[in-house]
């Protein structure tokens, strides 16, 4: 909603008064954050959508996306490229625009490219969680994770990376085999994750951080991404 919590709407009784504290709302929310509640509903959507024949896997899209912190806490860092104090995540969508895994997050001064083998495993858990194979799965990246390390990591869980290379500057292409990489796949990028973030700045939220505590923030993420994955069973 983009609101303070101090500002919820809660109904009130005969005499006009509340008829609870949003402290109490507030205090919920913060039990099933620690409880894991939010991961288990965010896991069991993208079981309904395994289930319901709604999952394409065959391409799977990773990218980061950065957002600011006005109000400060804690997970923040400055991002010299968007020039401004915040944090970003990694996630990753299959070809219909659902969300598959859990994000993994970093302050807004981390590279992208290490953050992204620390949530190839996220994956790869959950897609073992609810049986979904990714065997011969291509993952799709831009430039930034362009590296060896990245590539190892998908060629070890059976899945093919498809990298934009990252020229670093270079006034000459690099020597030896080009590495796989199919321009069509990786253009589907702009018609999947980005507007899997698209959606995700609709929600006003998450447009910027306002929670100082990462971990309830990352827990409104979670459930945009579940209400995301659980707009086809929505629509009239």
């Amino acid at each position: 909603m983009g609101c303070q919590w101090k500002e919820l709407p809660i109904e009130k009784d005969r005499d006009g008064h509340p008829e609870i504290h949003y402290t109490r709302v507030y205090s919920a929310f913060r039990r099933w954050q620690a409880d894991g509640c939010f991961d288990a509903i965010f896991t069991g959507s993208v079981s309904t959508l395994l289930q319901a024949d709604l999952l394409d896997t065959t391409v799977i899209h990773g990218d980061g996306t950065t957002t600011a912190a006005k109000k400060g806490g804690d997970n923040i860092g400055f991002s010299g490229h968007k020039k401004m104090k915040g944090d970003k995540i990694v996630a990753f969508c299959d070809r219909n625009c659902n969300v598959i895994a859990p994000f993994v997050a970093g302050a807004g001064n981390r590279n992208e490219s290490p953050m992204f083998r620390e949530a190839l495993p996220q994956v790869t858990r959950l897609a073992h969680a609810i049986g979904l194979d990714l065997q011969g799965t291509v993952v799709s990246l831009d430039g930034v994770y362009d590296c060896r390390k990245n590539r190892k990591a998908i060629f070890n869980r059976g899945m093919v990376p498809n990298i934009n290379a990252n020229p670093r500057g270079r006034k000459a292409p690099k020597r030896g085999r080009k590495p796989l990489f199919d321009p069509a796949i990786f253009k589907e990028r702009f018609n999947t994750i980005e507007r899997v973030f698209g959606w995700e700045d609709k929600f006003r939220r998450l447009l910027l951080r306002f929670e100082r505590i990462s971990q309830l923030h990352y827990a409104f993420k979670i459930l945009a991404y579940t209400m995301i994955n659980l707009r086809h069973f929505c629509q009239g």
